[in-house]
């Protein structure tokens, strides 16, 4: 049997490529995991793969660095200690599960001759309660006790290499002060990016005061927006860019609604690959898709944010 290559790390880092211009994120995970046949309908989501089908995240994460996508989010957003002990996992085991997410993005970067990124999803504290408070935020704790509950994480996931932390699908203020809070002295650069609704965070806070956290520190090196409706994409891309003056990141959802009460997704997709363009421009650097978009839209991210091929003929 042939020995497989190792998995490289980029010769770059993530912050020198933004320097350079736009970078293509990923899509959506899950649904992708769907495509493939996969059942996600348990309270670890995603996460539940890193035990039962790995093979099966490694073949998502590939999907979309075919498509063109130079960064991959881990398949980490739900996944924490106390999740995993509520199914009989213990903490050494736990710590290998965060490390097998990075490995299987880091293989799955091997799939194409260019520099991949792999970025570590830190979801918020509501993921791991499942019942969807992710979306309001709020949670009735404390920042010095969300700040306990994620420093864990962020350590064993710090310790596994990746490229960078993604903070993502931040509900309010308090999560993300005590996110980077958590992150002082990871020895990695992070970003941080909000769930928004109708131009405030999903807890109702100004998108001004919630980019304004990320400003004085100096390892965040991206902050923006995802899972969110793509107009609402708009404002706020133009709004972190103005208040921090750091590279932006912008992944939202398709535009479709999710209804809880019959589990599934309503109404039209509204994800215009061309608003990239206008995203770019407004300062955006790090540009994909969250949920229920696909490797075929990153495919046309990567078309439209390539740079332009230098004519090279020459007038006779």
């Amino acid at each position: 049997m042939p020995l497989r290559a190792p998995a490289r790390k980029p010769v770059r880092a993530l912050g020198s490529a933004l320097a350079a211009g736009p970078v293509v994120l990923d899509g959506g995970l899950s649904n992708q995991l769907e495509a493939q046949g996969c059942d996600l309908s348990d309270a670890l989501w995603s996460a539940r793969l890193l035990t039962d089908g790995p093979g099966q995240i490694e073949a998502a994460h590939t999907a979309y660095a075919r498509a063109g996508a130079q960064v991959l989010i881990t398949s980490g957003y739900q996944a924490t200690f106390e999740g995993f002990a509520r199914r009989g996992i213990g903490r050494a085991q736990a710590v290998e599960l965060f490390a097998r997410s990075v490995r299987l993005a880091r293989r799955a970067a091997r799939a194409v001759e260019r520099e991949v990124w792999v970025a570590a999803s830190v979801g918020p504290y509501g993921a791991m309660l499942a019942d969807g408070s992710e979306y309001r935020g709020r949670y009735g704790l404390s920042v010095r006790e969300l700040e306990r509950f994620h420093r864990p994480r962020i350590e064993a996931l710090a310790a596994a290499g990746p490229d960078v932390l993604a903070l993502e699908t931040v509900p309010d203020i308090d999560e993300a002060e005590a996110l980077l809070r958590a992150v002082e002295g990871c020895g990695l650069p992070v970003w941080l990016s909000y769930s928004v609704a109708g131009g405030r965070t999903r807890a109702g806070q100004p998108l001004e005061t919630a980019f304004g956290l990320a400003s004085g520190h100096d390892e965040v090196v991206a902050v923006g927006v995802n899972c969110c409706d793509p107009a609402d994409a708009d404002r706020a891309v133009r709004v972190a860019a103005e208040v921090t003056g750091k590279p932006v990141v912008v992944y939202p959802n398709s535009g479709e609604l999710w209804d809880e009460g019959d589990r599934g997704w309503a109404g039209a997709a509204t994800f215009d690959a061309g608003r990239a363009r206008a995203w770019a421009q407004a300062g955006a650097r790090l540009i994909g898709g969250c949920c229920r978009v696909g490797p075929d839209t990153v495919a046309e991210l990567a078309g439209l944010l390539a740079p332009p091929v230098a004519d090279e003929s020459v007038d006779t």
